[in-house]
């Protein structure tokens, strides 16, 4: 089944933002409609926090009044009108987004705001806002340094611990780093009830990671899947398992409780980071198997038939997205800031590093093939997506490339089956592989892996009667089979492959 998530292009238009900022008669109007439930709030409403509202008012076992909220800012006002107006805001193929979104719609138990006013009705908040690492390098070459950007994440946190009663549960599902909950936001949640003149002993605070997976399943990966949690004492933490015993399947997927925040902190961090390092010595592998005129992907293919190896990564144009390209650094800013510790992660770092250059890679093993200047260089991208078959395009690798191409003078045409605006370079993206291929090309490159672009003979076709051009497979996508018919009309190159 074809996997898609992208932000819906119906509801991402312009709106007034209110003037002022108080939105306690919508509010207090919800609650009105919702008397008796416990309150939810969710605070951000992105790819996350979105469907983690949709499952907290479609919850198994109780009945709750669901509020998200998110900034009154161009990039985020249109998803809280967008949710009350009756269109949500993320498009994906599961078919319990719409379910869900419908349902709720019905009852009448979901509601969003920028007001957050709305903390001090909350019995229940939950983080799901972005915490972002600012890299400092030279257009993708070399890692120089990062900076994890934790004011707009403090400053969300002295928000709710402005406004949120004193035994609210306060569940962080963001992906921080270890040692945040105890480090960071308990003494800001305690700091702001001190100035209340409240109890500072009467909050909970839990962290329970999210493994949200885009596609067929993404409701799924909330509400029927395993789930880590823990709480920065006894009290928080059976307050935190008390509440995902409503809204998940723990029959069926147990919970795990670790001993702190921190470790459960850390697991998310180094679950991530596991994936990424995979990746990274993938990468280096298939550059030697480029030297050696090997081709890496059949010598994985034959190693993963051994089961203790049955995960070894496939080679890419790079990593993507925004949970592998920041992870491994959380956890080393972590270990060196927040525990005062003189050795960084090194080998996550380095990881991070050699994913990031890995479209540079990609450009010059292009660059050195192509045999002249991309100057005036029609070229197509198959693919924009961080990965296959996902609208998604946070941090894809994909970007990198096509800077490194535009900066050389080339003319680039895009096509994504799951995009149609890249945000990110406020490009509109084709849909219609019969348009795209009305122009002809000097370079046609496969960035995605898309399902669509895969045995697909009518593509095939059609970039065989291109004239003269030069085929570059960044992903391994193309057959034995497919590669030797479009020899016999182009040159063509994949990465990882040195047999070709």
């Amino acid at each position: 089944m074809v996997v898609q998530i992208s932000i819906n292009p119906l509801m991402k238009k312009e709106y007034t933002i209110p003037n002022v900022l108080d939105d306690s008669d919508g509010i207090n109007s919800f609650f009105d409609s919702n008397k008796g439930k416990k309150v939810v709030v969710v605070q951000g409403l992105g790819f996350v926090g979105a469907v983690m509202s949709l499952v907290c008012a479609n919850a198994l076992t109780e009945e709750y009044a669901v509020v998200g909220i998110d900034l009154p800012s161009p990039a985020s006002y249109w998803k809280i009108q967008s949710i009350n107006e009756g269109v949500f805001p993320v498009i994906a193929s599961d078919p319990k987004i719409e379910e869900f979104y419908r349902i709720s719609r019905k009852k009448g138990n979901l509601y969003a705001t920028y007001d957050p006013y709305v903390y001090s009705k909350a019995d229940v908040i939950i983080v799901d806002i972005n915490l972002d690492v600012q890299k400092k390098s030279n257009f993708h070459r070399d890692l120089e340094g990062y900076d994890v950007m934790l004011d707009g994440f403090k400053k969300a946190m002295h928000s709710v611990g402005q406004h949120c009663k004193e035994d609210v549960l306060l569940l962080v599902e963001t992906t921080v780093p270890p040692g945040t909950c105890q480090k960071i936001v308990s003494p800001i949640i305690s700091s702001c009830f001190e100035k209340r003149d409240l109890p500072s002993d009467r909050f909970k605070l839990g962290h329970s990671y999210e493994r949200v997976m885009p596609g067929p399943a993404y409701i799924d990966s909330i509400q029927n899947f395993y789930r880590v949690y823990s709480g920065i004492n006894e009290m928080s933490a059976d307050a935190t398992e008390a509440f995902l015993r409503t809204i998940i399947s723990t029959e069926k997927y147990p919970l795990s409780r670790l001993g702190n925040t921190t470790a459960t902190e850390m697991a998310k961090v180094l679950e991530n980071s596991y994936r990424a390092m995979n990746i990274a010595f993938a990468q280096e592998w298939s550059r030697f198997a480029e030297e050696a005129g090997v081709n890496i992907y059949e010598v994985v293919n034959a190693i993963r038939m051994r089961p203790t190896h049955a995960n070894l990564m496939l080679p890419g144009i790079g990593v993507g997205g925004y949970c592998l390209t920041k992870d491994p650094l959380l956890a080393s800013w972590a270990k060196v800031n927040l525990f005062d510790s003189a050795e960084p992660l090194t080998q996550s770092e380095k990881g991070v590093m050699i994913n990031d250059k890995m479209p540079l890679f990609a450009f010059d093993f292009l660059k050195k093939h192509f045999g002249s200047n991309f100057k005036g260089a029609n070229i197509l991208l198959l693919g924009v997506s961080y990965r296959s078959d996902v609208g998604d395009t946070r941090y894809t690798p994909v970007e990198p490339l096509f800077d490194f191409l535009e900066a050389e003078g080339a003319i680039i045409s895009t096509h994504d089956p799951y995009v149609t605006l890249w945000e990110e370079k406020n490009i509109y993206v084709a849909q219609d592989l019969n348009k795209v291929f009305e122009g002809n090309y000097d370079i046609i490159i496969f960035s995605t892996g898309h399902v669509e672009y895969k045995n697909n003979q009518v593509l095939i076709d059609k970039i065989k009667n291109q004239n003269n051009i030069l085929v570059f497979d960044t992903i391994g996508i193309l057959s034995n089979d497919e590669i030797s018919s479009i020899k016999e009309n182009h040159k063509i190159i994949v990465l990882g492959r040195g047999d070709i």
